[in-house]
């Protein structure tokens, strides 16, 4: 096909994938055309992460004993600058050149500054290709490369320059990507991915695909990658919160607060203790006697703090149980500090947590090849490690984090590297915070090959761009003098900038006026709910709702500035809008959207010093193997059409007692009370399933309809039929019609959801 062109390859993680990039690159910088001239002057291999990096040049490096092949461009290897070291590679034509997506820039500097190397052909492999950096970069690429045919020293009008940006949405003929991924995103696989019929726009009938896919699920068949997702057991969290002195109760914002309280909830002493509990025991009896005493294990946490919590916890519990050869190291980034605010932190607040103080037993060594010796066992992390990790001996995941899509995927597959004895033993999975559908929904349009639902409009960004400019806020010609001034070099940051200043000040007038207003109206709402008037009490609640328009909208213009440049950078690469407007307002916006700065209004601290964990319970739900199917369907990534919808800030205030209360009734319905009723809810539920007549009635009516039917008689003789040793929920639901109305509610969800 020569050079000019895109090519998407799924390849699930761990099967090899540093392997095919560099097949592919040697290959590719080894072709050669019929007149005998090199196909690709230089491949440029683009990585995310500076880990991948080094791991992706040794395995390059190792195809070749040839010297001059390869050129590593980082602080350790060659001489000079990167720039000169780009240049150097660059100009010498160096077959296969690796850089971090950091780096790449000085890629763009190089080619920028030689009308000669904007001539050549190049092609540029992403590994792990995600749109939101490697989209942007391939862009970055052409638009150089559009610019040639002028001397170095000729004057470019910003007028040429944004001819050459609108041109390098286009193909660029002279360079041809390679876009290699386990898990493509949606964006990923409309920017990278190849439509069945390429003349024809892309439409639900022509949707993108990969160009190759070596899947998950042939990786596993071959041997190459284990399934995660074999010996899978999820736990349940019940808890139930009260207020230690009832007087003490304040209104506060309902969402904040439900939020605060699941955060205490999570960094409270005895969550933690329960939860090192059970890793600790279930490591100890199933995990480090595997692969001859050499298995690892890693825990996935929220946060920093809460990483912080678990290591003190596993070192306090280790040493309580006298356990040997149990030893766990944390992974978090920066310092971390507890407060009032956290629970039991009075042992905690003053100190400092950071990463080498609370790890002593590394000794000045990488994590990761301390981690591969003896002396650790369990890693526990906070968002480190959870991708470009690669530990074979890892047999154990404890997640205690809500994880999605392809997060989720990346994450648990650090378990899926084959290991000596690892296919038998297999790979185990504890997981305290995500239910078994949410894991099968984020692994199943990965498991073979990913399609997309749909594709996205393009004609959005002409309503958006319509959007902006009826606010009013910034002015056409405003837009143009930026774009004028943003290519002239002479101009400084702060002259561009002011140009920007009549809309900043626009925008911020009208934003302080609106947060004035709305302060008003909520005095004057506040003050006439004591009135007990309906007519007043309605007319100053439409009053506050207008003035919350007002400033929402102010807020929302904020977001939509920045979903204009988003958008328009991805769809740009697929439509030819040949648009230079468009063009100019996305250089405008993306300037513009970070000078204007909200004013929190009221957001005052939620004071948790009164609230008290009274109830607690950890339960082991079930252990199971999540199958993954063939040919699912309805798994497909569905396209993101939601720009220009951003919506406010729903703040609703509540009783902080009032919130507690709602919390405690969710989690009492899921099984927590003195007499634990979890295990009597299941058994409920399996008998009332066994009556067919009330499961096609919940079938094939509504739930309204569905309650009216059999399904309380049902519940009533399941009761009724309870064993011995269920004697004491029986009595408590048939001596409390109230209580016996919410077990019911909850025995209809878990049949309607399937549990």
């Amino acid at each position: 096909e020569g050079p000019g062109h895109k090519y998407l390859i799924q390849h699930s993680a761990g099967s090899g994938k540093s392997n095919s990039i560099a097949w592919s690159a040697h290959q590719l910088s080894a072709i050669y055309t019929a007149e005998g001239n090199k196909l690709f002057d230089s491949v440029i291999v683009v990585t995310d992460r500076t880990v991948l990096d080094d791991q992706l040049q040794e395995t390059i490096a190792q195809y070749t004993s040839v010297d001059g092949v390869v050129g590593r461009i980082n602080r350790k290897e060659g001489e000079g600058s990167k720039s000169e070291q780009l240049a150097s590679a660059l100009e010498h034509s160096q077959p296969i050149i690796i850089v971090t997506i950091q780096t790449f820039p000085f890629v763009l500097k190089a080619i920028e500054n030689s009308v000669s190397l904007k001539e050549r052909n190049y092609v540029v492999i992403a590994d792990e290709a995600h749109s939101s950096q490697t989209g942007s970069t391939a862009r970055q690429l052409k638009e150089v490369l559009m610019i040639d045919g002028k001397a170095a020293d000729e004057n470019l009008s910003a007028d040429d320059i944004l001819d050459a940006a609108v041109a390098s949405r286009r193909a660029a003929r002279n360079v041809s990507y390679l876009a290699f991924t386990a898990t493509p995103k949606p964006k990923t696989l409309e920017l990278f991915g190849r439509l069945p019929k390429p003349d024809e726009v892309p439409s639900e009938s022509n949707k993108p695909e990969a160009y190759h896919v070596y899947s998950m699920r042939q990786a596993i068949e071959e041997g190459f990658i284990l399934d995660v997702l074999r010996n899978y057991t999820n736990y349940k969290v019940a808890y139930q919160l009260a207020m230690k002195l009832a007087g003490n109760d304040e209104e506060v914002e309902s969402k904040k607060a439900r939020v605060k309280l699941n955060q205490w909830v999570r960094l409270h002493d005895h969550n933690i203790s329960q939860k090192v509990r059970v890793i600790v025991e279930h490591f100890k009896d199933n995990i480090m006697g595997l692969l001859g005493g050499q298995a690892k294990a890693m825990v996935v946490t929220s946060g920093r703090k809460e990483a912080v919590r678990y290591k003190l916890g596993f070192d306090k519990y280790i040493a309580e149980k006298g356990y040997d050869k149990i030893t766990a190291m944390v992974a978090f980034s920066g310092e971390v500090e507890f407060n009032e605010q956290d629970p039991h932190a009075a042992g905690l607040s003053g100190e400092t947590f950071s990463e080498a103080g609370m790890n002593p037993g590394l000794k000045g060594r990488d994590m990761r090849k301390a981690f591969d010796s003896d002396d650790y066992q369990v890693m526990i992390v906070a968002n480190k490690f959870q991708t470009g990790f690669d530990q074979p001996k890892l047999c154990a995941m404890y997640v205690d984090k809500k994880l999605g899509g392809v997060e989720c995927v990346q994450t648990l597959s650090r378990l899926n590297r084959t290991f000596p004895g690892k296919a038998e033993s297999g790979t185990f999975v504890l997981d305290f915070f995500n239910e078994p559908e949410a894991i099968l929904e984020a692994f199943q349009p990965y498991y073979q090959t990913a399609e997309l639902a749909g594709v996205s409009d393009p004609d959005l960004i002409h309503d958006l761009f319509e959007k902006l400019r009826a606010t009013g806020i910034f002015r056409w010609h405003e837009v143009e003098q930026f774009c004028e001034a943003f290519f002239v070099r002479s101009k400084s940051h702060a002259a561009i900038a002011n140009i920007c200043k009549p809309a900043v000040e626009r925008w911020q007038k009208r934003y302080k006026q609106a947060v004035e207003a709305y302060k008003e109206a909520r005095n004057i709402f506040e003050r006439t709910k004591k009135s007990g008037d309906p007519v007043l009490i309605a007319n100053a609640e439409n009053s506050l709702k207008e003035c919350k328009q007002a400033r929402d909208g102010l807020e929302i213009f904020k977001k939509d500035l920045g979903s204009f440049v988003r958008f328009y950078e991805f769809m740009s690469q697929i439509v030819d809008y040949d648009d230079k407007d468009l063009e100019k307002l996305s250089l405008y916006a993306r300037n513009l959207r970070p000078m204007l700065r909200e004013t929190v209004v009221e957001d005052d601290d939620i004071d948790l010093s009164n609230v008290e964990l009274s109830h607690y319970r950890l339960t082991a739900i079930r252990q199971q193997a999540i199958k993954l199917e063939d040919d699912a369907g309805e798994y497909k990534l569905k396209p993101g059409d939601g720009v220009g919808s951003a919506k406010p800030k729903d703040r609703k205030e509540e009783l902080l007692s009032r919130i507690i209360k709602k919390l405690n009734e969710i989690f009492v319905t899921d099984g927590l009370t003195d007499k634990d009723l979890v295990n009597y809810a299941y058994a409920i539920r399996d008998k009332v399933r066994e009556n067919e007549r009330v499961m096609s009635q919940l079938e094939n009516n509504t739930a309204e309809q569905a309650m009216l039917g059999d399904f309380s008689q049902a519940i009533d003789d399941a009761i009724l039929e309870s064993s011995e040793a269920h004697q004491n929920q029986m009595m408590q639901l048939l001596s409390n019609p109230d209580r016996s109305r919410g077990f019911a509610r909850l025995i209809f969800e878990l049949l309607q959801e399937g549990g």
